[in-house]
């Protein structure tokens, strides 16, 4: 019987093209600081690739969209056949998907004189794509406990399709499609984080026999994933009203009670697991900015980057550190320079928060966009050598067994 380990060893073409993670999560850094270093391009005024749309919303959708589109697509293509026990897209058809995301950069960078409909459809194609992998893997493998993953992913393309809808008509930076894009990311977060944060650091805890271990999910989680979905819904529908502000601030108090019953402060020693702890804080601070900026204590702007900047931010820039380092056969601790690129993002965020506060002080908008570069530039060229060689056999299939 052919298996996910096997399948990924069959294939005999570059590293690259062997499991999902390595060419998107690759790329995703990649797209990542290089999408900060042309929108300083685009401030100051010049447009040298003619992009498709405003530069605002081009900097917001390659963000939501182009970046957390790849981010996304290589977990799904690495998680769902451990969730399913089905194989992997590996080789060419895994280069074909790079292709689609590659497409829909290209489509929102120099698709400034494109038909709208062309730009939306290449930009789409991954989408529609991993939607029907998805659906395909959870059908077959009559994995239903995922279906709400699959939904969410369904919300999110929508999601996309509609700030292009709007982008042709009218301004899209704070509209529907890019409100519910991030309502969609931020609830996967608190779905499949809920999973892996306490998971992972159960079973770090555990190897160190601590007494006080994360606690199991039980109805008060339900409670609050249930609050975190009705606080989204408020902020898509309206974001400025008058309920989203104190269902927010709720859903932010419950998400940090939720986060301090999983154990992080006891993680200080392995960054690789104390970082899932921030970004999950993030989320709850994130829906704290955002009610009080409902109730016009701050701007929207500067609020919303705390989910951006530090919720998604750092916890796709954990998830991808982490699964790198696993799937390529690597221990599982991270090193003082890729810790050094978790507290730089951490300095992202607060910078960007600072500068909604304080609009005059200019320069901590460009210790943000300086700080977010270094994180992700930094683990594009960290992880390039993990994520482009082959797996590294465990040492003990190196040595000979004992008689």
């Amino acid at each position: 019987m052919t298996t996910t380990a096997r399948q990924s060893r069959d294939w005999s073409g570059p590293a690259l093209l062997s499991y999902g993670f390595r060419p998107f999560f690759l790329f995703s850094g990649i797209w990542a600081a290089f999408a900060m270093l042309f929108w300083i391009v685009l401030l100051t005024g010049r447009d040298p690739l003619s992009i498709a749309f405003a530069p605002m919303e081009w900097h917001v959708h390659s963000f939501v969209f182009g970046y957390l589109s790849a981010v996304i697509a290589g977990f799904l293509l690495t998680a769902v056949p451990n969730w399913t026990g089905r194989l992997p897209v590996v080789g060419w058809p895994l280069a074909g998907l790079v292709g689609l995301w590659l497409m829909g950069r290209l489509a929102v960078l120099i698709g400034g004189g494109w038909p709208a409909w062309a730009v939306a459809a290449l930009d789409l194609a991954l989408f529609v794509a991993l939607i029907a992998f998805l659906a395909r893997e959870i059908i077959a493998g009559r994995n239903w406990r995922n279906l709400p993953v699959l939904g969410l992913m369904a919300l999110f393309a929508l999601a996309n399709g509609v700030f292009h809808l709007e982008a042709a008509h009218g301004p899209a930076q704070d509209g529907y499609g890019l409100r519910l894009g991030l309502a969609a990311v931020l609830m996967l977060i608190a779905l499949i984080g809920g999973r892996i944060v306490p998971s992972f650091t159960r079973n770090w805890l555990a190897k160190r026999e601590a007494t006080r271990l994360p606690a199991a999910f039980n109805r008060s989680d339900a409670g609050v994933l249930g609050l975190t979905g009705l606080a989204l819904l408020a902020f898509v529908v309206a974001p400025y009203g008058t309920v989203t502000a104190p269902l927010c601030l709720s859903a932010g108090l419950a998400n940090l009670w939720r986060v301090g019953r999983w154990q992080g402060w006891q993680t200080g020693p392995e960054p690789l697991v104390w970082v899932l702890h921030a970004a999950y804080v993030m989320l709850g601070i994130g829906f704290l900015t955002v009610g009080a900026a409902a109730l016009d204590l701050m701007p929207q702007s500067g609020a919303r980057h705390v989910w951006l900047a530090g919720t998604i931010g750092l916890m796709t820039l954990a998830v991808m550190t982490r699964a790198s380092l696993g799937h390529a056969g690597l221990p599982l601790t991270a090193s003082r320079t890729v810790a050094a690129l978790y507290l730089a993002l951490i300095g992202a965020t607060l910078a960007r928060l600072l500068a909604g506060l304080a609009p005059g002080e200019v320069w901590l908008m460009h210790l943000s966009a300086m700080l977010w570069i270094v994180a992700f530039g930094g683990f594009a060229l960290i992880y390039w050598p993990i994520l482009t060689r082959p797996k590294r056999a465990p040492k003990s299939a190196s040595r000979p067994q004992p008689a």
